[in-house]
């Protein structure tokens, strides 16, 4: 059992202790089996989840689902962990895929690889990188329900004003930096209009990186590679532009930005910025009219376009009370049948199952399609037991050398070296 297992054993016990409370695992009601149920949902997530599991119910009129909220944090994490720990977990969570090689290191996720594959359910099914995010050390922690993707949003109007052609936006790094400094609007340190930033958003380092064409892990040798050649070109591009147009200047500017109607993409402060799927329901919400597009990711060439992805799984937490039970509800919400009943309820959000999404409609949306578009070619997360370390390391590095304070190569030297200690312990 690792430490933190162990602590959390005693951190259960004293909390058991003073509150007697149980709102872990389920039982027998009534002749139906009761599973406990945690999620994070709230407002539309909620009422598409409630919708989702009454389905499950009436076709499984056995098994009764208890819904318990959790609210979505690094506490509730902990909360969940100290479950397992004390023996008392819920039958099922959703759980951030990105978490499982780290929870499943911790032996604190049931194995479902046997179950999944008695009922023939494979990668086949989803898309891929999806797939591999829920697995770790080849076998199967959880099934993914939601996925997500990453492109450039450009503003049309901005284009047209700067003599730029709206309907042909950048396709090479080299095109996108042009772009920006023509887009770029500047009244002493103070922007009043900028073209881009390349870490704003959702501007991580793994999205570059990998358009770049560098790779941050050696699955064959277990080893953290974020100081890939291509990689560190990236990151020295990212630097590049912070001299350019002022890192202290660029960082006033995303200090004083605001969110919701306020976002800068939405009030036309910025021109240009990487964000997901969902930032097409805030448009839509706060500035409907904005005459906007969306484009893949530049890259050098120009060519071979990728993007990354997110998303949650729903999992068994070890020391589940009903296996059985919880496994037939996971298979439903984890397979088309469950995700077609719970996206129905979220026009904006896409599934993993690409019959899902195209089932539903979801490529209709000229916009929400070339998200859809580009998940074939998407890449998760390294799935590793340091998975938040690696997270961290990397934003560490890119803040550092935007800064000037160390360069590329020697911040992602370091952090490399930092990670791959951290996953000596679990060889």
């Amino acid at each position: 059992m690792s430490i933190v297992l162990i602590f959390s054993l005693v951190l259960a016990a004293c909390s058991s202790k003073e509150s007697g409370s149980n709102d872990g695992g389920g039982g027998e009601t009534k002749g139906q089996t009761e599973i406990t149920f945690w999620h994070g949902s709230t407002d539309i997530g909620l009422q598409a989840l409630k919708k989702m599991v009454a389905a499950f119910e009436e076709k499984h009129p056995e098994i009764k689902v208890k819904m318990v909220y959790t609210e979505a944090s690094e506490g509730a994490d902990q909360k969940l962990l100290t479950a397992v720990a004390g023996g008392n977990p819920p039958d099922v969570a959703l759980f951030d895929r990105f978490k499982i090689g780290s929870w499943a290191a911790q032996e604190a996720l049931t194995d479902i690889t046997d179950m999944a594959e008695a009922d023939g359910i494979s990668e086949d099914l989803y898309y891929s990188y999806a797939w591999k995010e829920a697995n770790y050390k080849e076998k199967l922690y959880g099934l993914p329900y939601t996925t997500d993707s990453r492109l450039l949003y450009y503003n049309k109007d901005h284009f047209k004003e700067a003599g730029l052609d709206p309907e042909n936006p950048p396709k090479t790094t080299q095109e996108l930096e042009a772009a920006a400094e023509k887009l770029t609007k500047k009244e002493g340190n103070r922007f009043k209009q900028i073209g881009f930033i390349p870490w704003y958003g959702q501007g991580w380092l793994y999205g570059w990186g990998w358009g770049f064409g560098g790779e941050f892990y050696n699955e064959e040798t277990g080893e953290v590679t974020a100081n890939n050649p291509k990689v560190v070109e990236a990151l020295t591009w990212m630097a590049s532009l912070a001299q350019k147009f002022g890192v202290e200047d660029i960082a006033g500017f995303e200090s004083s930005a605001g969110s919701g109607a306020m976002d800068p993409f939405i009030s036309g402060q910025i021109s240009m910025k990487v964000d997901g799927n969902w930032t097409i329901s805030a448009i839509e919400k706060y500035k409907p009219d904005l005459n906007y597009g969306v484009t893949p990711m530049p890259t050098p060439t120009g060519t071979d376009f990728t993007t990354w992805s997110g998303g949650h799984a729903i999992v068994i937490p070890k020391g589940s009370k009903n296996v059985e039970a919880a496994w037939e509800f996971v298979k439903y919400f984890g397979t088309e049948e469950g995700q077609e009943v719970y996206f129905a309820e979220l026009p904006g959000d896409l599934s993993v199952i690409p019959a899902v999404n195209e089932k539903l409609g979801r490529g209709d949306n000229e916009m929400l399609k070339q998200f859809i578009d580009i998940l074939p070619n998407s890449h998760s997360r390294p799935v590793i037991p340091e998975g938040q370390l690696m997270w961290n390391e990397l934003v560490d590095a890119r803040e550092k050398t935007v800064r000037g304070n160390g360069t590329a190569q020697e911040n992602l030297d370091q952090a490399t070296e930092t990670i791959n200690k951290a996953l000596e312990k679990y060889k």
